[in-house]
């Protein structure tokens, strides 16, 4: 089973919140796709709450996307605001990723290959001299 969490605002719509944004051209089909080719159990993660967070559920569900839970990690969790929420997914999509967020085609392909498994390259830290004095120095080798 693959748990996957998935922003709202910038990742399915367009960031207009507390409004919500048009729709991201192939977000919800992905989605439900990933549920249905992977059994991948959806997990909504998003910075909403109230009533701007059950406008964007009630959007994803008119068009057809249910999310296994909603800013927890299952159903029957309950999150109190003195404790943050830490979600113990295998995978992120989410807009403000380090290199932005691919197209939702490229997306669904790199789940299906497994090409989301693959560490980064790290041929830009090899453009850089090693050092061994200090701590950082002597991790890079």
């Amino acid at each position: 089973m693959l748990d996957i969490a998935v922003d709202f605002d910038g990742t399915i719509v367009t960031h207009e919140y507390p409004k919500i944004g048009r729709e991201l051209p192939f977000a919800i089909d992905t989605l439900k796709r990933l549920q249905t080719d992977f059994q991948a159990r959806l997990l909504l993660w998003t910075v909403r709450d109230g009533v701007e967070l059950e406008e964007a559920v009630e959007f994803c569900r008119a068009r057809g996307l249910e999310f296994y839970a909603v800013n927890a990690n299952y159903p029957e969790e309950t999150v109190n605001d003195k404790q943050p929420r830490k979600l113990k997914a295998d995978l992120f999509i989410d807009d403000r990723n380090l290199a932005g967020l691919p197209d939702w085609g490229v997306i669904y392909q790199m789940i299906a290959s497994g090409n989301h498994l693959k560490p980064i390259s790290n041929d830009i830290q090899s453009d850089y001299p090693k050092k061994k004095k200090g701590f950082f120095g002597s991790l890079l080798g």
